[in-house]
């Protein structure tokens, strides 16, 4: 008998044994199907409101599909319409959309949220803005605009000459009116709990958020982010732009922790692929450069940040990541023009090249890459390496992996969990998958994994610009093509529909588009990864202190922007 273990299948192996065709899936759902769509990049069918739960389920345990990546609400002359984008953590090039009509006149569908946990937010959502509303949802509020708010934004028929009255009303113990719950910890006595507001003016929350935290003693026994704060309906405002000119500079504007580069790569990917634009070679690779420089600053501000809400310290960690933060900044200002809001991607390529002498500005990149790993040594020392910050972030907000993927965590919240996800590798664009690079994850599923899957990033980040610079420096001149030839005017074809992704600095960004023949998208929905992740917060608070709330919502990374849009 062999006492060697057997080998592990390849990620391949195993996607490819549990790939189903088209055919295959629908006669799996058998009766649920009342229709069938195709969308871009993924089969789409059409089932029963009253079927939502038995169809997702079956995809989720038969089928492998167990990332419900994106929930998208739309309303028709006709019909309201909730589309569920799933794919597989271990391979997201298979995709499937689960679109679910609703009369217009009672637009109520099943939850998805007894299968999927981030159904929770996501189906609040559309019912917020869109209207529609979802039987057996746990909590079925609106979750950007205030309780008071009279008619969904997304709706045909939104009035908004209507003026609207939102009260103040002081916020209530969830758990009991008098603020004692009977039965406690020690089942006897009971317990004394408390309602603590958290923000949503306050650094720690990293933007405008409130989080209703109650608790019990020192100890978190319920925690609700409220959101909405900056919301500012950027879907609107997006379909009400033209493809070609006018959409672009909003994703930068999603995220101003500087990820803006990897935001306006998620529109450019799904426009992209909405109007078969190609993009050349040598724009691809500057894409991949700018990408990277992007999230180097992204991660750069969440480790500096983090530092300051664990352990107050501003004169060291924060000011040498602001420091190193400088330096990118001002190789992406001289490549885009500016330090923030880039406004660099074009459809079909980038705005110009690099910047003239490039000699000088492969040189200055090349600095910075060089003096990187000596800065990220002291990060270590100052951070990874401290027992002030082990003692807080070892074992605290612990995300098991299954809980990780039931909330559709993605990016580094998820890889700190062991959920071995990058799209950059599992959905190839750009040029990153003819570079050598690893996908950084962490087995911990703590705050301080999380913490270490950033810094780790950085480093190959590193490597990445690294070999873009090189790849650029031999380039032919001749063979520069910054862009491809798009019409001035786009106007994909009517009731076209896709759901495009990328690896953004805090996980999946995706956007669902449908086009209606015009030159501007008839439904534009963003998803952002800040969203889902927050998603997670009272797994990863509730039994720990205030203090540790604190540490696991700065592991997240969120940024506002992204999460109310």
């Amino acid at each position: 008998m062999s006492l060697e273990r057997p080998e592990e299948p390849t990620r391949e192996a195993r996607t490819a044994d549990a790939e189903r065709s088209a055919d295959e899936i629908g006669e799996l759902l058998g009766d649920s199907v009342i229709g069938r769509e195709e969308h871009l990049n993924a089969p789409g069918y059409v089932i029963r409101p009253d079927a939502v739960q038995e169809t997702l389920s079956t995809l989720k345990s038969e089928a492998g599909y167990d990332h419900l990546s994106c929930v998208t609400a739309q309303e028709y002359e006709d019909r309201y319409e909730s589309i569920y984008h799933l794919k597989k953590y271990d391979d997201p090039t298979q995709e499937v959309s689960v679109v679910v009509p609703t009369d217009r006149e009672n637009p109520v569908s099943e939850s998805a949220e007894p299968v999927f946990r981030t159904a929770d937010w996501h189906e609040r959502e559309a019912y917020d803005l869109v209207g529609i509303e979802y039987d057996d949802h746990p909590d079925l509020r609106r979750i950007l605009l205030p309780d008071t708010w009279q008619g969904h934004p997304l709706s045909r028929d939104y009035d908004q000459n209507r003026p609207q009255i939102v009260p103040f009303v002081e916020n209530a113990n969830p758990l009991d009116e008098d603020g004692r719950v009977e039965g406690g910890a020690a089942g006897d006595a009971g317990r004394d709990t408390m309602l603590l507001n958290i923000g949503p003016h306050h650094p720690a929350t990293h933007g405008v958020l409130h989080v209703e935290v109650t608790l019990d003693g020192e100890q978190v026994v319920d925690a609700d982010p409220d959101l909405g704060y900056i919301h500012r309906c950027e879907e609107q405002m997006a379909q009400s732009g033209t493809y070609r000119h006018q959409i672009m500079p909003y994703p930068d504007r999603w995220d101003w922790g500087g990820a803006g580069l990897l935001n306006e790569w998620a529109y450019a990917r799904v426009a992209e692929d909405l109007a078969d634009i190609d993009v050349p070679e040598y724009a691809q690779v500057v894409r991949t450069m700018g990408a990277e420089l992007s999230r180097i600053l992204s991660h750069m501000l969440a480790v500096g940040a983090y530092a300051l809400d664990v352990i107050g310290d501003f004169t060291a960690t924060f000011m040498y990541a602001i420091r190193d933060r400088e330096k990118v900044q001002n190789i992406l200002e001289d490549l885009t023009g500016q330090r923030l809001m880039f406004n660099y991607f074009r459809l079909g390529g980038v705005v110009w090249d690099l910047p003239e002498p490039r000699e000088e500005f492969f040189e200055k990149t090349r600095d910075f890459l060089e003096d990187l790993p000596q800065a990220l040594e002291e990060y270590h020392d100052l951070l990874t390496a401290n027992e002030v910050i082990q003692m807080r972030t070892v074992d605290t907000g612990v995300l098991p992996p299954e809980v990780a993927k039931e909330y559709g965590a993605t990016g580094p919240v998820a890889r700190g969990s062991g959920v071995d996800y990058d799209l950059r590798r599992d959905d190839p664009y750009g040029y990153y998958d003819e570079l050598d690079w690893d996908v950084v994850t962490e087995d911990g599923c703590d705050n301080y994994a999380r913490l270490l899957v950033r810094m780790r990033e950085v480093e190959e980040s590193a490597k990445i610009v690294g070999q873009c610079v090189d790849l650029l420096e031999e380039w032919p001149e001749d063979d520069r093509t910054i862009q491809s030839n798009v019409p001035r005017t786009l106007k994909p074809d009517d009731d076209t529909e896709v759901y495009r992704a990328v690896e953004g600095a805090k996980g999946e960004l995706g956007i669902y588009i449908r086009a209606d023949g015009t030159d501007e998208p008839a439904r534009f929905k963003i998803r952002g990864p800040s969203f889902s992740n927050l998603q997670t917060l009272p797994e990863l608070s509730e039994g720990e202190y205030v203090p540790d709330l604190i540490a696991s919502l700065g592991s997240l990374d969120t940024i506002m922007g992204e999460v109310d849009r």
